[in-house]
């Protein structure tokens, strides 16, 4: 019978188990949720799965180049705690993600997970459920960016294994792709120019600089100059091209660039774990609680 995408999703939410492990499950079962879940059980899936609950903050991030020069992905994988970060089984397995993506030029998650893992019998996500199952903790892929150009130069650069960026440049000069690469590493620019900045974040700026500037009881014209120049520093400090450059700071980004006659396509940077909300736990209270029975 054909197994529909409410059926997998059902599962999936009851057992936590991926998205091409549920749907297997319940063609194996002809659709029988009950048996589809105690086939997941038996397999292991959804033991190791019970830990998809679990926050995962730590991990790495990965960058691979085409051998040819001509494409390059990054991906960001977690783990739940740094120690099975640095474990020879996780990084072996982001290794071989990282081909797996590169090879296929792969642009989401979800469609990475159903591939072929390079070097393995299974898929990416059955691999990534058995070393969930292996290393007693949550993994998840979180995500991860391809850059595929003939025309492009692509610069990478790698902080350890916890920050990663790639950029793509419109001319021929690796050197310069890799320092512009090594300056998004350390100055965490959000945008190319000025005029990417999103125009809600202008106007919540500006409106906390109005705030800032009403109570030192100049002028409005004043005030408005005020804002204004404290706008376009915001603006500089947040676009890549209003930088200074990290290894000459007497030199914004823009004008390396001009001097170069490059201009940037693209950019990405990964850090591990950014955005992910982590856990905490107060070890007296939750003492307090188990005595208490709370």
């Amino acid at each position: 019978m054909a197994i529909t995408a409410a059926q997998v999703k059902e599962l999936r939410e009851r057992t936590g188990v991926g998205m091409m492990e549920c749907k297997k499950a319940l063609e194996a079962t002809n659709g029988d949720m009950q048996l589809a879940i105690e086939e997941l059980r038996k397999s292991g899936s959804a033991k190791a799965d019970k830990k998809a609950g679990r926050v995962a903050a730590e991990g790495i991030v990965i960058v691979k180049t085409a051998t040819d020069g001509k494409g390059a992905v990054m991906i960001e994988i977690n783990s739940e705690t740094d120690f099975v970060a640095r474990d020879e089984n996780l990084l072996s397995f982001a290794d071989a993600v990282a081909k797996t993506a590169l090879a296929a030029k792969v642009k989401q998650v979800e469609a990475l997970s159903a591939l072929p893992l390079t070097g393995s019998n299974n898929t990416v996500e059955e691999a990534r459920q058995a070393l969930v199952a292996k290393v007693g903790e949550n993994i998840n892929i979180r995500r991860l960016v391809l850059i595929d150009s003939a025309s492009a130069t692509i610069g990478t650069y790698s902080h350890g294994s916890r920050i990663g960026v790639l950029v793509e440049l419109d001319s021929d000069n690796a050197d310069l792709a890799k320092d512009i690469a090594m300056h998004v590493a350390a100055s965490k620019p959000l945008v190319i120019s000025q005029e990417d900045v999103p125009q809600d974040i202008v106007a919540k700026e500006k409106e906390i600089f109005m705030a800032q500037a009403a109570t030192s009881g100049k002028p409005q014209e004043i005030i408005e100059k005020m804002v204004g120049g404290k706008l376009k520093k915001f603006l500089d400090e947040v676009s890549l091209l209003g930088q200074p450059f990290v290894k000459d700071p007497e030199v914004v980004v823009s004008s390396l660039l001009s001097k170069n006659r490059a201009k940037v396509v693209s950019f990405t940077r990964f850090e591990v774990g950014e955005g992910i909300e982590k856990e905490t736990e107060d070890f007296v209270e939750a003492v307090m609680s188990q005595v208490h029975g709370g």
